[in-house]
């Protein structure tokens, strides 16, 4: 491919010595686990994010099991959350024995409807889990106002909006717990799995260092049951340079992003509406069409990769198919059939655009 959908490698030859050396240092440390590299990080990630505490964890599923740990989500709760997201979104509630209650997004945006859950809260309901998809918010006014009138809380899941804002506040700082995957394609991306939690909750986070290490208190000493979700120094160590630029690349990505919306206005593809008061960082970029197929097999050929996130949402996967607790999916199953992404990341050139939005001109000829 020419023009590809993202590409890591261009992320790490972008900044090559400054990871080259963030790794040498981890390595001359000689202390590869939970050291001075998770400390850092974990301190300049909660000044980014302008909270209490962040606890780096082994993945971004990991930062959501743990969330709902924290907060005793156990088997006989249920947890209210999206179809239209990653698998790891179910999959982190049912690791922690909880049910999974399935509500449908916004007409005129990707994110969770907080109408419908309002619709499917019981008295079993632990948590919600608010997606901010494809770099974009969740409606946080209603989050808030439904966290505040019902006592139940609002987990943010911040995997595609490292960086991002509502009414001048970074996205995972509203909530009482944040959870951030890092992995390799993430605005905020390791080489490598890796998660953070982040929260405005100081016994939170004294909690969420024990069950990340086996509920231990001290070593070798568990005061309650844990897991190994420790994320290795020379992630750490990496995650510290990626965070120095963040700004500048989230930057870049609306650069291009609305170098697209210009190009696209005219042509019958339907782009997601941005929050006000948001400023989205374009984790994604996702246009919905007809002839999804044809149109990405025409880029393809002209050498530019295209994805679907995502082209079968949860609840009509094989795994979940006919067993979880859902409400109606119209628009989420309609989405599902026409979505497309295009090529989003920071080290595309005005030429790789260029070049984009000309294959997609030429579709429509």
């Amino acid at each position: 491919m020419k023009v590809p959908l993202s590409s890591p490698l261009k992320n790490y030859l972008s900044h090559k010595s400054l990871v080259d050396s963030s790794i040498e240092r981890a390595l001359q440390s000689g202390d590869y686990i939970l050291g001075r590299e998770i400390e850092d990080l974990e301190k300049e990630f909660s000044e980014f994010l302008g909270v209490k505490d962040v606890v780096a964890v082994a993945s971004g599923t990991d930062a959501l099991a743990l969330s709902l740990r924290s907060l005793d989500v156990s088997r006989g709760d249920e947890v209210i959350t999206v179809s239209h997201s990653a698998v790891a979104v179910v999959s982190a509630i049912e690791q922690v024995g909880a049910t999974p209650v399935l509500v449908d997004i916004e007409n005129d945006f990707y994110t969770i409807d907080f109408a419908r859950v309002s619709q499917m809260t019981t008295a079993k309901t632990a948590a919600v889990i608010a997606v901010h998809l494809y770099g974009q918010a969740v409606d946080m006014f209603s989050a808030l106002k439904y966290q505040s009138e019902t006592g139940i809380p609002v987990i943010e899941d911040c995997s595609q909006a490292h960086g991002a804002t509502w009414q001048g506040q970074r996205l995972g700082s509203f909530g009482i717990l944040s959870a951030f995957s890092c992995y390799p394609t993430k605005n905020l991306g390791a080489f490598g799995d890796a998660g953070l939690i982040a929260t405005q909750d100081a016994e939170l986070g004294l909690r969420l260092r024990r069950l990340r290490q086996y509920g231990w208190r001290e070593k070798q000493h568990s005061l309650e049951p844990g897991v190994n979700s420790r994320m290795d120094e020379i992630q750490a160590a990496i995650l510290r340079v990626q965070l120095r630029t963040l700004d500048l690349r989230n930057a870049r990505r609306r650069e291009i992003a609305e170098t697209y919306l210009e190009a696209l206005a005219e042509l019958p593809i339907e782009i997601g509406s941005t929050r006000d008061n948001c400023e989205p960082v374009y984790h994604l970029f996702v246009c919905e069409l007809q002839n999804r197929d044809k149109f990405r097999l025409h880029l393809a050929e002209c050498g530019v990769q295209t994805g679907i996130h995502y082209p079968v949402p949860i609840h009509l996967q094989t795994a979940y198919l006919g067993r979880l607790k859902q409400g109606l999916l119209e628009r989420t199953e309609a989405v599902s059939k026409n979505v497309v992404s295009l090529p989003m990341f920071p080290e595309l050139s005005d030429s790789d655009v260029a070049f984009v939005v000309d294959a997609i001109r030429r579709f429509y000829e």
